[in-house]
C-alpha cells in the first residue's frame, strides 16, 4: 500500500447528505481534519459554499439543484482522480442526483446519509432557514416545501439526532477504513 501523501494513492469521495441542520458541515470538517492528520491530501466541497462562490447563478428549482449536484460531483471526480480524499457536504435531495454522483465516481465513492428528524434540525437551525413565518411565500426549504427523497441505498446511515459528533466521526472513519479507502 502506498504511503500517506504518495502520488500513487487513490483518492476517493465521501458524499455526506442530509437535511439542513443534520450535521453535514460539522462532520465533514472533522472527518477532513482527521484525514489530513493521517497524511491525506483532503478537500471539502460544501454545497452551500460551492453554490455561493462558484455557481451563484443557480436557483432552487429541481433542475438547478440537480445541475449543482452534477457540477459538484464532477469537481469531486477531478480531485479524487488526482489522489485527493474529497468530502462532499451537500443536502442532495434527489435520488437521481445521488445515483448520478455515484456513477461518475465509480468504486471509490461512498454515500453517507445523516438521518435526523426535521424537528431536531429545526432546533439546531444554523442558518435560520426553518424560522421563516408560516404561510410566507415558498422558501424552497428542503424537507419543508421542497422534497427530500430518502436515499434508497446509502453505504452508511448515521443518525445524528442524538449521537455526539465524535461518535459520528468515528463511524464515518471506520466505514472508510472498512471499505479500504484509508
Amino acid at each position: 500500500m502506498p504511503e500517506a501523501g504518495s502520488a500513487e494513492r487513490d483518492g476517493f469521495v465521501v458524499w455526506i447528505e442530509g437535511l439542513s441542520g443534520s450535521g453535514k458541515t460539522t462532520l465533514s470538517a472533522e472527518v477532513a481534519k482527521r484525514l489530513r492528520a493521517s497524511g491525506w491530501k483532503t478537500e471539502v466541497l460544501d454545497g452551500d459554499e460551492v453554490r455561493r462562490m462558484v455557481f451563484p447563478e443557480l436557483g432552487w428549482s429541481r433542475k438547478d439543484r440537480e445541475t449543482h449536484a452534477r457540477r459538484v460531483s464532477y469537481v469531486a471526480h477531478l480531485l479524487a482522480r488526482n489522489g485527493v480524499a474529497v468530502v462532499v457536504a451537500m443536502i442532495t435531495p434527489y435520488e437521481t442526483s445521488r445515483q448520478a454522483a455515484r456513477s461518475v465516481q465509480g468504486p471509490r465513492f461512498t454515500e453517507v446519509w445523516l438521518t435526523c428528524p426535521i424537528e431536531v434540525c429545526r432546533t439546531r437551525d444554523p442558518k435560520g432557514i426553518y424560522s421563516r413565518p408560516a404561510g410566507s411565500s415558498p422558501s424552497h426549504v428542503t424537507g419543508v416545501d421542497d422534497p427530500f427523497e430518502e436515499p434508497l441505498n446509502p453505504d452508511l446511515i448515521v443518525d445524528t439526532s442524538s449521537a455526539p459528533v465524535e461518535a459520528s466521526v468515528q463511524r464515518i472513519l471506520g466505514h472508510l477504513q472498512a471499505r479500504g479507502f484509508t
